[in-house]
């Protein structure tokens, strides 16, 4: 091909170039345009979802305060609630307490007359034992606290003969509830009675001289003379009442004016502590028949009731607790063993640690060698350390 023909096109190709790259930005531009449209609804849909996202966050945060707010008012009102029923109980309690049930058996005065006068005949006569227990306290092992529970006075215990493991509370100094609670564990960590069983008494209780003894509950009831009742707890039921023949009753402790009856168990059987005017100076001892409540026989002891809080029987000794009128530490300072085995003389002076007040009641478990105490609303345990009369 000449010179002048590729002269000649030249102007063809710079044509066909400016052509072709005319329609390459075309393109591009139109590939941008297009990108550009689609990062703008991009765009605008992100805002939508972020708009949408934050005002589903705005309802969400609202219903979770609304819904906070509802718990906190459901939460006041089911703390109201407990506290109207708290109160109501109480009310109905105190009703009940003040309009009590009518007695199943009537007072009979002949009956009650002849029964202190066989109980006279066989005051301070010996004692003859039903077991080989020689045991006397030598001192106090332990102590522990379990809890603070109730009123300042009460009473709790374990069935002192059976091997049931539920704990028994009488809270206050009259009532006619008691509380049960399956195990120790329970009454540690239940702060509030709604936790507890609850055992409705037909008759109220008195003082804090009751007993759990196997699987009866003997309790002290006031409707004119002081009765002893027989309560089966299993079919909550009364098994027999007994008028406690004693004329002219006192408080049995001088510390514990609200107890007239203290009632005991030991491995001896069962036991009432009381006293009367005859010989208001001195505590009375008396064994008890737990199947038919008779008095079995009666002692005068030599135990002054001046400055008593509480006492309790060991092997057939009666062992009285002694403390003052501003409350120090507790001690056993007169000891009556109704074998003659023991002296009064030769009986070891025992101390309970300090602790908050005085005790209200103090109950000795002989399956368990340990003494289950109510002192100022606080519940202890008292382990003892034992050992034979004769080395004593």
């Amino acid at each position: 091909m000449g010179p002048w023909r590729c002269l000649l096109l030249l102007p063809l190709l710079a044509t066909a170039l400016r052509a072709q790259q005319q329609q390459f930005m075309e393109y591009v531009e139109r590939r941008l345009t297009l990108l550009e449209e689609r990062i703008s609804q991009w765009h605008d849909q992100s805002s939508r979802y972020s708009t949408e996202l934050r005002d589903f966050k705005n309802q969400v945060l609202g219903m979770l305060e609304t819904a906070e707010k509802e718990r906190e008012a459901m939460r006041l009102e089911a703390e109201s609630a407990a506290v109207r029923v708290d109160r109501l109980e109480r009310e109905v309690d105190y009703l009940e307490t003040q309009n009590p049930a009518p007695p199943c058996v009537e007072v009979d005065e002949m009956l009650m007359e002849k029964q202190v006068a066989t109980a006279k005949q066989r005051k301070n006569e010996k004692y003859t034992k039903l077991t080989d227990c020689s045991d006397t306290i030598a001192s106090i092992r332990a102590m522990k606290i379990l809890k603070r529970f109730g009123s300042t006075s009460g009473l709790w215990t374990k069935d002192a003969a059976g091997n049931s493991e539920k704990i028994y509370v009488f809270d206050g100094t009259a009532n006619d509830t008691v509380y049960v609670f399956p195990r120790m564990r329970e009454f540690t960590l239940f702060s509030a009675t709604r936790k507890a069983a609850r055992i409705k008494l037909p008759y109220p209780w008195v003082g804090t001289g009751h007993l759990v003894y196997d699987g009866h509950l003997y309790y002290i009831r006031q409707q004119g003379p002081f009765q002893v009742i027989k309560f089966n707890l299993a079919n909550k039921t009364v098994v027999d009442s007994s008028v406690f023949p004693a004329e002219e009753q006192i408080p049995v402790f001088g510390l514990s004016p609200f107890t007239y009856i203290e009632l005991a168990a030991d491995e001896e059987g069962l036991w009432a502590i009381y006293a009367t005017k005859e010989d208001e100076k001195n505590i009375c001892l008396a064994k008890l028949d737990p199947t038919s409540l008779d008095i079995e026989q009666m002692w005068d002891t030599p135990c002054p009731r001046e400055n008593a809080e509480g006492a309790f029987v060991v092997c057939g000794a009666l062992h009285v607790v002694y403390n003052t009128r501003l409350p120090s530490r507790s001690r056993v300072q007169c000891v009556f063993d109704v074998s003659g085995t023991l002296s009064p003389e030769d009986a070891s002076l025992v101390y309970f640690p300090k602790r908050y007040g005085s005790h209200s009641s103090m109950k000795y478990s002989p399956r368990e060698r340990q003494i289950y105490a109510w002192d100022d609303g606080y519940q202890i345990i008292y382990r003892m350390e034992m050992k034979k009369k004769l080395e004593v």
